[in-house]
């Protein structure tokens, strides 16, 4: 046994090996020794030949998953050795085989996975100048590929790598090369690199084209993408490698397109709380705790993967938002439909199950309940005329004839197991009724011998049992053996007792245990049929489960929207500018008491092209700037917006630059991970870009911090030409309105009343005199003395700002100390100098500020 267990072992090297003994799954050597320490079990010992006594482990097998959930939660693989055959049809030696290789990426059983969440496997093949990406969810199966070529690859990898989110990442040798900052800092699972043969285009093309049992990949738009048919073949092999049986429900691949949908980067999607919020990684404030009010699971999936891939095709989001507004308009629509989604089951991983051949009895129950309710959802569809809503509806197949065998087979009160029986109607096969009567018949005659043989020994506590080991047997007290009589043949001795067997015992255990095996077995070869015929349909199953899940969504966003009093938001390719009234954060408007001040919006890509934003901390600059990207992100997925009005422009990335931390995982510091996250959104945005940027520059010094702000507006104002919204502390940067094109002052109001701060929320124009620092920090706690000590010093420092002494300069041949402009050199005649080129371009008055960028702008167009 254990010359077999190290055969198998020596096979997966990489997995802890649970072998099969009984009713136990052990481990052995170094799977023990891990194991025990992981999962916190009792390390024992085994002699097996060696001089050591070889280390051993087990868990029993009907609690195995919740120590395989452990074991993959820890980043382990795990390998499940069975026993193939029993005792009793073995001659010496059991048969073993692993029959499946479990990991972070292959997780099909529904106790294992999140069911709100897809389980994506994903694989990379990196090759010069390019890469080949394809993930798959083995639970649903869904699968998709992508391809890309050109610049920064690495960086639309990671991006794309953070869109799926896998579970799990399987690459080739070259792709380990690339530098993925994510994965280093254990952001994103590791890269395992896998065969390089499985990524040879030949042997990935062959194992698709026979997993999908076609000839050509002509009608899934791809068969010219060598390097994602090379990912997707790989991952493939993989799985077929690892599950170790067929993939029927695999079945098609979704090529995504360039430009299918809108990338988002880490620092966005955390900075907008999408998924889950940054205080404490919860669901409960984001915005898809917002947006969920689906009633199946297939929908909370699909609307997940609708929020972190919005859409970049302006038909195709309108498509979305004519659907949900005729469910917005329909109050009986909507109560209806929801009404009979609540009774649909998770048809998609249900069919995925049936495929994968580890279905149960439940299981066949929740597809007959699912199936018994699309009659009446199609009927509810029929007369929408949204066409999204209508292509829903024409892809709902409905099988009564399906629906009512499995209905007429499998109880009502079927157990989730196979092992004990009991699952097939009475009446349903008139042979399994005749063995479970033969059953039935056999209990009593168990009662009436217990009775007959009391009688005939006189032995009153006498009685008839059974257990599993020993069958049938009769059992008496130590006290009253010597009246046993002769015919009585012992079988176990006891503590307490004798057990003993009889003919007549023997014959009726014959004709029992015979019937119950027989109906096992014949309940076992009905659910085979079963689930053979239900398998027949598991492509109508799917294309059902996709439409279910997409008006789930759609009814979700529109029940949102009626809650809310949200509108309807216009964009079309001939849209340039993004417009809002009255709009409102989403997420602190739900969390509020109803009291949200609603504000305007207007980026125009002109003359409204940039916003900068002043005014004190906690007045809401950064609740503002979200919540235009979070409606601008709502509107590209589909979704009813929180305003009175919006016209959105397409928008091809989305980049925030939110708030200060450091980054130990990669050993930056606060200001260096603000730089990182800025220096992206100069190398990535482009004119259809809407940039948030909050306090940039602040993670240095002042001269530094606000050098760098002028800098990187200008870069956006003159090169990159993004809608941009940028709040700031630096005053001086509202100078740049009238030297920068496009760029307009906002301020934050606010009302000053006895020494503090009052906040009202409201964005208007112009810029503010002063940040309130002191004000906000007296209303946060800040002990008073504190507080005055810091507003002397501020009087101290201000008495001394040459800055602010010189905020405003008239400039003429008979200004005075001239060299009060600390901008620039301290030599009067270059000073003089200075005033002379300003006064040449009949500028009287301007500050220090301004005076500098006019200077450097001319300097940048002579060359000089």
């Amino acid at each position: 046994m254990m010359q077999q267990y190290c055969q198998m072992k020596e096979q997966y090297p990489d997995a802890i090996l649970l072998y099969r003994l009984g009713d136990f799954y052990e481990m052995f050597f170094d799977d023990a020794v891990t194991a025990s320490s992981f999962l916190d079990l009792t390390l024992t010992g085994r002699d097996c030949g060696l001089e050591e006594r070889a280390p051993m482990c087990g868990v029993p097998y009907h609690a195995v998953d919740n120590y395989i959930k452990r074991l993959i939660d820890g980043g382990f693989k795990v390998a499940i050795c069975e026993q193939l055959n029993t005792p009793a049809e073995a001659k010496g030696q059991l048969d073993r085989d692993v029959i499946r290789v479990i990991s972070a990426g292959t997780l099909v059983e529904d106790n294992l996975l999140d069911e709100k969440q897809n389980n994506y496997l994903s694989s990379v093949y990196a090759a010069d100048g390019g890469f080949g990406l394809a993930w798959a969810d083995i639970s649903t199966g869904e699968f998709n590929l992508y391809e890309y070529k050109g610049a920064n690859f690495d960086m639309v990898l990671e991006d794309l790598l953070v869109t799926v989110n896998p579970a799990q990442i399987i690459s080739n040798a070259q792709a380990k090369t690339l530098s993925l900052p994510l994965i280093a800092a254990g952001k994103l699972p590791k890269l395992e690199t896998y065969f390089d043969w499985a990524y040879l285009y030949d042997n990935a093309e062959k194992c698709l084209l026979k997993q999908l049992k076609v000839g050509t990949l002509a009608s899934f738009e791809c068969e010219d993408k060598r390097l994602a048919i090379s990912a997707a073949g790989a991952l493939t092999e993989y799985l077929l490698s690892t599950q170790k049986r067929s993939l029927g429900h695999i079945m098609k691949l979704n090529f995504v397109k360039d430009n299918t949908f809108m990338l988002l980067d880490s620092n966005t999607r955390r900075n907008l709380e999408l998924t889950e919020v940054m205080r404490d990684r919860k669901r409960r404030g984001s915005l898809l705790w917002l947006l969920d009010k689906t009633a199946t699971n297939m929908g909370a999936r699909k609307l997940k993967t609708w929020i972190e891939q919005p859409l970049l095709d302006a038909d195709l989001i309108n498509n979305r938002l004519s659907g949900v507004e005729e469910l917005y308009n329909n109050t009986a629509l909507r109560d209806d439909l929801t009404l009979e989604l609540k009774s649909v089951r998770d048809l998609e991983r249900l069919s995925a199950r049936l495929a994968y051949g580890n279905t149960n009895p439940r299981d066949l129950l929740s597809i007959a309940e699912t199936l018994s309710v699309l009659p009446r959802i199609k009927k509810l569809v029929k007369p929408c005329k949204a066409k999204i809503i209508k292509y829903q509806g024409e892809n709902i197949y409905e099988n009564t004839e399906l629906c009512k065998l499995v209905g007429a087979a499998i109880s009502e009160t079927a157990p989730a197991t196979l092992k004990d029986g009991k699952f097939i109607r009475a009446g349903f096969d008139k042979t399994l009724d005749e063995y479970r009567s033969a059953g039935k018949e056999g209990k009593n005659w168990l009662m009436n011998i217990e009775a007959s043989e009391k009688e005939a020994t006189g032995i009153k506590n006498l009685k008839v049992g059974y257990n599993k080991v020993f069958g049938y047997y009769i059992e008496v007290s130590k006290s009253q053996v010597d009246m046993v009589p002769l015919r009585y043949q012992r079988k176990q001795t006891l503590v307490g007792g004798e057990r003993y067997i009889t003919e007549e015992l023997k014959e009726i255990e014959d004709k029992i245990v015979g019937a119950e095996e027989n109906a096992l077995k014949l309940e076992l070869e009905i659910f085979d049929k079963l689930c053979a015929a239900l398998r027949e349909h598991i492509a109508e199953f799917l294309a059902t489960a996709s439409a279910l899940s997409t008006l789930d969504c759609l009814l979700s966003f529109a029940t949102v929207a009626v809650n809310n009093k949200y509108c309807k938001p216009l964009i079309n390719e001939k849209v340039k500018h993004i417009s809002i009234v009255n709009g409102r954060h989403p997420i602190v408007e739900a969390l509020s008491d109803g009291t949200f001040v609603p504000n305007d919006t207007l980026l125009d890509g002109a003359d409204n092209r940039s916003m900068v934003i002043t005014g004190p901390n906690m007045a809401g600059k950064s609740t503002y700037m979200r919540q235009v990207a979070l409606i601008t992100l709502m509107t590209h997925i589909g979704s009813f917006v929180p305003a009175d009005s919006a016209e959105i422009s397409l928008t091809d990335r989305i980049f925030t630059r939110v708030g200060a931390s450091d980054d130990i995982s990669l050993g930056q510091s606060t200001f260096m991970v603000e730089m990182v996250e800025v220096a992206t959104i100069l190398n990535n945005a482009t004119e259809k870009s809407l940039l948030i940027l909050d306090e940039i520059g602040r993670g240095t010094s002042t001269l530094d911090g606000l050098s760098i702000a002028w800098a990187v507006m200008e870069s956006i104002s003159r090169e990159i030409k993004a809608k941009t919204l940028f709040a700031t502390h630096f005053h001086e940067l509202c100078e740049l309105e009238g030297i920068l094109e496009g760029v307009k002052n906002y301020q934050i109001l606010i009302k000053e009343i006895a020494g503090t701060v009052v906040f009202l929320h409201k964005i208007v124009r112009g810029g503010a005199s002063k940040s309130f620092g002191i004000e906000v920090a007296q209303l946060a706690g800040v002990p008073k003395p504190v507080v005055e000590r810091a507003k002397t010093i501020m009087k101290q420092l201000e008495a001394i700002d040459i800055n602010r002494d010189t905020n405003s300069i008239m400039l003429s041949s008979k200004v005075k100390k001239a060299q009060q402009m600390s901008l620039f050199a301290d030599e009067k005649a270059e000073n003089n100098e200075v005033i002379k080129i300003l006064n040449d371009l009949n500028i009287e008055t301007c500050s220090p500020m301004q005076a500098f960028a006019i200077l450097m702008d001319l300097k940048e167009k002579a060359g000089k």
